[in-house]
């Protein structure tokens, strides 16, 4: 299987991209782990030409274009992260779920704990959308470790264009 990287200059910060035959795989939105991947991986190739249709999509996003990704997803996990990746997924641009109903949205209304540890291990942050999951009083949650911030900001982005639709 190849794979193959580029960097997509964000207002969140520098994010790297990786691709693999079947579609996007991981997207570093911090510097954090990223020399770790690269040495448990192997050797990546940067080629932006390979990864330009997912960096378009990033710049629309951002710019306020894009409010769903098309590019096609490469991602592994057990079938609870993949049951709580879809429901992610399915959190309207703009809008925010806490960490229950997404436990209520895939049947497991008792597991909301579970379902931030799945928002943890979420290779694709903004593809899948877990900076949209909030706690159930509201506040902004762990998000990348202590990257809240990018979170507040990923949030007030897309209610700020939402309303300007």
């Amino acid at each position: 299987m190849n794979r193959v990287y580029d960097e997509f200059h964000s207002p969140i910060g520098l994010l790297r991209i990786v691709l693999d035959d079947a579609g996007v795989q991981k997207l570093f939105l911090t510097a954090q782990g990223w020399d770790e991947y690269c040495s448990e991986t192997g050797e990546l190739v940067k080629d932006p030409m390979y990864c330009r249709e997912v960096t378009r999509e990033l710049a629309e996003y951002f710019a306020g274009k894009r409010q769903t990704f098309s590019v096609p997803l490469s991602i592994s996990g057990t079938d609870f992260q993949q049951k709580v990746w879809q429901a992610l997924r399915s959190i309207p641009y703009g809008q925010t779920r806490c960490y229950g109903d997404i436990a209520a949205a895939i049947g497991r209304p008792k597991a909301p704990r579970a379902v931030g540890q799945a928002n943890h291990q979420n290779p694709l942050p903004i593809f899948i959308p877990c900076h949209r999951v909030i706690g159930k009083t509201g506040a902004l949650t762990g998000y990348l470790g202590d990257h809240i911030e990018m979170k507040r900001y990923l949030l007030k982005m897309e209610t700020r264009f939402k309303n300007n639709l």
